[in-house]
């Protein structure tokens, strides 16, 4: 087969994978070729809004497991491929050099066993690095079952590393991938967080750390699929809070379902972009605002209510009074709508002086428009009245909705 047919083939089969995105990866390059510290890499937008590129595929799709919302299921008629070492290598460095590129994402599919496809990806970014000198960014996938002292040899070499749990529950796991396990996902993800923070205290420890000591600069990251199942996004949010918690995760990436096959097991349709919008925002919640899963969802309320936030859904949902903002503690600021860790620092900065009035949040330029229903200003209340909960919901989605109409 031809290297551009393969190229296409396993370039294609690579989109589903969302597990990659900004690094921070901090390494340097020494008399070589490719840069990863300056600014990250990532296969989308940067923070500051510039477009990276990564050369994204996979290694091979063939695959010896059969998980029914995989595209590369071995039980699919679809066309197989896989390049060999020596291509994956050559393509990265040709098309770095072309500047089409500033790193690599190499997954695969799990061809004769799990050791062996590990293997063939450690292979590659060892050549990468030991061969060719590159010093740009390298994201590969950590294949689950695969033997500790290879996800460890993989550590080396690469910046960050993502083992995929796809799915929140054991139960959805056994039903729709039966050959995989929650253990088997979970024990690398382990294994990899006791390895990092044992590499961060010797690099404490020592001055001058070899650079041949560094251990997955860029840390470890997961995927899970959204609408595939029966979870529902509680089961998700609660999964992610627990790797987060668990094994010091950098990310988890939140993919929405995409019929790939007929099965009596999945949607046939899509899930909804919207509800995958809204885990994102719920995950960017416990991650630096301080929420946990268990106030954003509960046994009664077990999904995102789609037409608004999570943080705005919340607030609502567990409002008693409004929250004066000269009494409030960072935390309490932090649960606001329409405050984030600027405006609630800036608050509490400003309020040492004096007490805090309407017109001084206005020339601390922080804005009110969201969080006047929920909030007291020395004492003085400005949002609309309303009676009970179920009113200040229709306040809301009314001025959302308007606010959605102006756009167009």
């Amino acid at each position: 087969m031809e290297l551009l047919e393969k190229l296409k083939i396993l370039s294609d089969a690579a989109k589903y994978d969302v597990s990659c995105s900004s690094s921070g990866s901090n390494r340097k390059n020494k008399d070589g070729i490719g840069n990863a510290s300056l600014s990250g890499i990532c296969h989308s937008w940067s923070e500051d809004g510039r477009c990276i590129s990564l050369l994204k595929i996979l290694f091979t799709n063939h695959c010896i497991y059969n998980c029914s919302y995989c595209i590369n299921a071995k039980s699919l008629d679809s066309k197989r491929a896989a390049f060999t070492v020596d291509e994956v290598v050559d393509l990265t460095i040709n098309f770095y050099k072309r500047n089409y590129i500033e790193g690599l994402f190499l997954s695969s599919g799990i061809f004769k066993s799990c050791d062996y496809t590990m293997e063939k990806l450690i292979e590659v970014a060892k050549r990468l690095r030991e061969k060719e000198n590159f010093n740009g960014y390298i994201h590969m996938k950590a294949i689950p079952g695969a033997s500790e002292y290879l996800i460890k040899e993989m550590g080396k070499y690469v910046d960050r590393m993502s083992v995929n749990i796809e799915l929140p529950t054991a139960r959805s796991l056994a039903l729709l991938a039966p050959e995989k396990k929650i253990d088997e996902i979970t024990r690398p993800m382990d294994f990899l967080s006791k390895t990092l923070k044992i590499n961060s205290l010797e690099k404490k420890k020592y001055k001058y750390y070899p650079k041949k000591n560094l251990f997955l600069p860029a840390g470890q990251t997961s995927q899970m699929i959204v609408g595939a199942g029966e979870g529902h996004d509680r089961d998700i949010i609660k999964r992610s809070q627990s790797l987060y918690d668990d094994y010091s995760l950098k990310r988890v990436y939140y993919s929405a379902y995409v019929p790939v096959r007929d099965n009596s097991l999945l949607p046939k349709e899509e899930t909804p972009l919207l509800r995958e919008h809204r885990i994102y925002q719920a995950d960017f919640l416990m991650r630096f605002y301080g929420f946990r899963a268990g106030e954003l969802l509960s046994e009664e309320k077990q999904d995102f209510d789609l037409n608004i936030d999570p943080k705005m859904d919340y607030a609502i949902e567990n409002y008693s009074s409004p929250i004066e903002i000269n009494k409030a503690s960072l935390e309490e600021l932090l649960k606001i709508p329409g405050f984030g860790p600027k405006s609630a620092r800036k608050i509490i900065k400003a309020r040492k002086s004096f007490n805090l009035s309407f017109y001084d949040l206005k020339k601390l330029r922080i804005s009110t428009k969201r969080a006047i229903n929920f909030i007291t200003v020395s004492g003085k209340y400005y949002g609309e009245k309303f009676d009970s909960r179920e009113a200040l919901r229709s306040i809301i989605l009314e001025r959302e909705n308007s606010k959605q109409l102006s756009f167009f």
